[in-house]
């Protein structure tokens, strides 16, 4: 103990204060129970204990030599163009940022795989939930089927079950296609070309029309109107002529 107090007076130099900067102080009180702790109290093991106690102290050391500084007149506070070296290059910063930007990336690619297997097995679930109530529907109708081809019922509620249902869709998709309407290439052509009118069994004749025999010609059903030659009337005049008669007219043209 003798020697080592004999070389600390040997290097040790005599300077003022303000070139040490040294502050020997017990731990800050804290706000909430308004003490300082006490030392005995801590546990050693404890890490967030330990390093509370760390930072009580050099609270206290802080409130204890910030006095001394601005009465020595040294400022404490940095300017603000203050411009202080990293302690990792920007290279090194660069790394880091694409490391991270690349976990980012990773837990938000398997976060949307996590979300299109949950929608999958949703989907699959309504899937097999429907399969299940039509083949129990199916499996209902056919005993009911069976009890009346065996007399064992007389009614015929099923029938109407799935007339009913089967109603049901129709109505369901003609009021989606009502709401849906015609793209704008049919109402472009709508408006450009009208809407026409019935083309199937346009021509179809009624009763009024089968009745009506106002606009009926003998002479001109029967080929003999006027103007008409021969046997034929105007079939024979449109009549093609034969091979030979053809192949004079070629003839003739040449």
């Amino acid at each position: 103990q003798d020697g080592l107090k004999q070389c600390l007076s040997e290097f040790k130099q005599q300077l003022a204060w303000v070139e040490r900067l040294d502050v020997t102080s017990g731990q800050a009180v804290d706000p909430v129970s308004g003490s300082a702790s006490n030392k005995d109290a801590l546990d050693p093991e404890n890490d967030f204990q330990r390093e509370m106690s760390f930072y009580r102290q050099a609270q206290a050391a802080v409130l204890e030599a910030l006095p001394r500084l601005r009465k020595l007149q040294v400022p404490t506070r940095r300017p603000d163009d203050y411009f202080a070296e990293m302690a990792k290059s920007d290279q090194q910063m660069q790394k880091i940022r694409q490391k991270l930007k690349s976990k980012q990336e990773a837990m938000e690619r398997s976060e949307k795989a996590k979300q299109l297997r949950a929608m999958r097995k949703y989907g699959k679930k309504v899937q097999t939930e429907i399969l299940q109530r039509r083949q129990k529907e199916k499996k209902n109708m056919l005993n009911a089927v069976k009890k009346y081809q065996k007399g064992l019922s007389d009614k015929l509620d099923f029938l109407d079950e799935e007339q009913t249902s089967s109603q049901g869709n129709k109505k369901g998709s003609a009021s989606q296609r009502i709401k849906k309407g015609p793209n704008a290439k049919r109402r472009y052509k709508n408006q450009k070309f009208g809407f026409g009118g019935k083309k199937k069994g346009s021509k179809w004749n009624t009763k009024e029309s089968f009745n009506d025999v106002s606009s009926f010609r003998s002479k001109v059903a029967h080929n003999k109107g006027p103007g008409k030659a021969g046997k034929g009337g105007k079939k024979a005049l449109n009549k093609r002529p034969g091979k030979r008669a053809r192949q004079k007219m070629k003839s003739r043209a040449r």
